[in-house]
């Protein structure tokens, strides 16, 4: 039995029960024996967008530079990435970037990263940039706008699970079972008031997720933006509008189990509810553009343009890049679980890759 386990189940021994949300947070970010902070679980546990092909990275970075250009080329602003991963993402939006010689020297850069572990292989990958690092957006000084990119980012943050039982809702927990852990339900009913309208009489058995921690993070880059301009973009895998179903899940080695198994050694994640994440975004008087499947936002962007100019440069990653490209925008594949989402100020002057 590894660390985090232990610790869970002499919390749970010791107080009782204990939330998703809270389960989640400790497997995944406790500074002993948390997932994200042992280790670089990118490649070996799962594969993300921008470790795929320098191709995602770079048409985000030409996204942001059409947002800055489109906002008045400001000489000063807040270039800043939730959950950076490896730092590829932003090696290559920079790369792609340079483009334009003033983005790259009016960004002040901040990643959003609470691993000691991702912070060092951070720093070697965009090795020559000027980085800072903070563990909050609200570290991030407010003193002009901001440029957001969270790919990711929202479906590790925790989630607080709801069942239906005998026509009433109750909070899902995680108790234990001699030293498993298991999933009970509050004997008593919560207010219906935390399930959406359209949701409580779902039937019997069915699970609504939320998470308050996505919400606030939401509309607190809103209200940068309504009041500093700019623009953020979320992308993640989700649904919208809200619903229900048992999100939750467990990957380790590239491959689904028991979410409660081994805490700590594995990733825990839940579907983003993008329709929470606009109603929070819009509660901050920010203005919200999508969400649009990904196959489409990176197709108006350009991905077939970026992906034959690359097969021309290497003809003999043809198949390779065609392979990857397929993987990011074909619906049976990311290009339709992915969402992409933004936010803006009022009268936004527009964001591109959106059909609207």
């Amino acid at each position: 039995m590894n660390a985090t386990k232990e610790k869970l189940l002499r919390l749970i021994r010791t107080q009782g029960p204990i939330s998703v949300a809270h389960y989640m947070a400790i497997a995944l970010t406790d500074p002993e024996g948390g997932y994200y902070m042992r280790r670089d679980p990118f490649g070996r546990d799962f594969i993300t967008a921008p470790e795929l092909s320098q191709i995602f990275g770079e048409l985000i970075g030409l996204f942001f530079v059409q947002a800055w250009e489109d906002r008045g080329r400001p000489h000063r602003f807040r270039l800043v990435e939730l959950g950076p991963g490896r730092g590829t993402l932003m090696a290559d939006l920079l790369r792609a970037a340079a483009i334009r010689p003033g983005f790259g020297d009016g960004a002040q850069i901040t990643l959003i990263e609470a691993s000691p572990v991702l912070r060092e292989v951070q720093a070697e990958t965009l090795t020559g940039a000027q980085i800072s690092w903070g563990k909050e957006l609200r570290e991030v000084p407010a003193d002009g706008p901001l440029f957001l990119i969270a790919n990711e980012f929202f479906d590790a943050l925790p989630v607080h699970q709801f069942i239906r039982l005998n026509g009433r809702w109750r909070e899902r927990m995680v108790s234990a079972e001699g030293e498993d852990l298991t999933f009970v339900a509050t004997p008593d009913p919560v207010p219906d008031s935390i399930i959406p309208l359209h949701l409580r009489d779902a039937p019997e058995g069915a699970i609504f997720e939320t998470s308050p921690a996505s919400q606030a993070i939401a509309h607190d880059i809103a209200r940068r933006i309504s009041e500093a301009h700019g623009a953020a973009l979320v992308i993640d895998y989700g649904h919208t509008p809200s619903g229900v179903g048992d999100t939750f899940q467990a990957v380790r080695a590239n491959r689904f189990f028991d979410p409660l198994s081994e805490p700590g050694e594995a990733d825990l994640t839940c579907h983003v509810d993008f329709a929470a994440l606009a109603a929070a975004a819009r509660e901050a008087e920010g203005h919200v553009v999508g969400p649009e499947p990904q196959g489409s936002f990176l197709e108006l962007l350009g991905i077939h343009t970026r992906a034959e100019r690359l097969r021309r440069a290497a003809p003999d990653n043809a198949a390779e890049i065609n392979q990857v490209v397929d993987r990011l925008i074909n619906p049976l594949q990311m290009g339709m679980l992915f969402k992409v989402m933004a936010i803006c100020e009022d009268n936004s002057p527009g964001v591109p890759g959106f059909s609207c």
